[in-house]
């Protein structure tokens, strides 16, 4: 298990994504229209404003007051108070509160695959990105089949690559609308 992550500005969120593994699911669950850093720095806000990241007591909470005490824990505070809220019951309820169990419990990499699909949240992108975190920062080797071809949060261990990493995903967003826009005018 890494010491920290670094994926935002505060030793702090990088160490507790890092130790604890219901706080990194937590912060990949958040890690949509906001920056990676907002993402992941969610969890900490979630510990200091209710007190535990313990999965059971976070499911028998009502999450949209914490999510909506400035500064907001997420910029969509309601539906990533429910997302977050969905994903702690999961947890709490599969795996008796372990989010560890995601992983550790998978024989094989399809069933991790099928494990990280069924968190309430995450799409291919985000099992991808998941799974790429757990081989190369955790040596979880089951992951490593199902690591992607392109840059992911995995590739991420500093924060200069951190800031690659985003750059890289920037232009890969610009490239892409840019081929929309050269699409849409020669249809």
């Amino acid at each position: 298990m890494p010491d920290r992550l670094h994926f935002t500005d505060s030793d702090e969120a990088n160490e507790l994504i890092a130790q604890d593994p219901l706080a990194l699911l937590i912060g990949f669950a958040l890690d949509q229209q906001v920056t990676v850093q907002k993402a992941f720095s969610g969890p900490l806000a979630i510990k200091e404003r209710v007190g535990t990241l313990d999965a059971g007591r976070l499911a028998a909470t009502d999450l949209e007051p914490v999510f909506r005490e400035r500064p907001a824990v997420h910029r969509f505070p309601g539906a990533m108070a429910k997302r977050v809220h969905d994903l702690v019951a999961h947890v709490a309820d599969r795996y008796d509160g372990d989010a560890a169990r995601v992983w550790t419990d998978a024989a094989t990499p399809e069933e991790l695959r099928a494990n990280l699909a069924a968190l309430p949240g995450f799409g291919q992108m985000k099992v991808d990105s998941t799974a790429a975190v757990l081989a190369r920062r955790y040596g979880v080797e089951l992951a490593e089949p199902l690591i992607p071809d392109h840059p992911t949060l995995g590739d991420v261990d500093s924060p200069e690559a951190l800031a690659t990493y985003q750059a890289g995903k920037r232009a890969a967003k610009a490239a892409a609308r840019a081929e929309k826009a050269a699409s849409s005018a020669a249809a």
